[in-house]
C-alpha cells in the first residue's frame, strides 16, 4: 500500500521521476504475489491501483544504492538494520519517525479487518503527505 500511495503523492506533487521508489518485504513470504486483496480493495476505494503491485524481498546489495529506506515498524527496522553494514544505518529510518507520525510504526493490516486496513490507508496518506513535503524541500528536487 506505501509505495502506491506514495507514488500517487509523488505524480500529485510534481515530482514523478524524479524520486526512485521501491517496495519490499524483509521476509520471504509472499515473493511475486498480487498485493493482498484487501489492501487492493481499500486503495481501489480511495482511487489508487493496486493492480500492478508485486512482493518482493529486499537484498543487501540494495542499501549502497539507496539514500533512505523507510520500515513501517520496528521489526522491519532491526531486520533491514542487520542487513546493512553500520556505515549504512542511518539511512534506515522508521517511516512514522520521518513523516511526521510521531514515530509510531505502521501496524501491519494483515490480520485484521477492512477497518484495520482503512486505518493504515490513512496513516500511510498523512505520512506520505509529510514526506513528500519534505522533498519537495530538497534543492535536487525544488527546481
Amino acid at each position: 500500500m506505501a509505495e502506491v500511495v506514495l507514488r500517487a503523492q509523488l505524480d500529485k506533487a510534481g515530482l514523478a521521476g524524479q524520486v526512485l521508489v521501491d517496495s519490499a518485504g524483509t521476509g520471504d513470504w509472499h515473493i511475486g504475489d498480487a498485493m493482498n486483496g484487501r489492501a487492493r480493495d481499500q486503495l481501489a476505494l480511495s482511487g489508487y491501483d493496486g493492480d500492478a503491485h508485486r512482493a518482493r524481498q529486499i537484498d543487501a546489495y540494495w542499501l549502497p544504492a539507496r539514500d533512505l529506506l523507510l520500515a513501517m515498524d520496528a521489526t522491519n527496522l532491526r531486520d533491514l538494520r542487520a542487513l546493512a553494514p553500520a556505515a549504512d544505518a542511518d539511512r534506515i529510518r522508521l517511516f512514522g519517525e520521518i513523516a511526521g507520525l510521531g514515530g509510531r510504526g505502521v501496524p501491519d493490516p494483515y490480520y485484521g479487518t477492512a477497518s484495520d486496513f482503512a486505518r493504515v490507508l490513512n496513516l500511510l496518506e498523512t505520512g506520505m503527505a509529510n514526506l513528500v513535503a519534505q522533498l519537495k524541500q530538497l534543492p535536487q528536487l525544488s527546481a
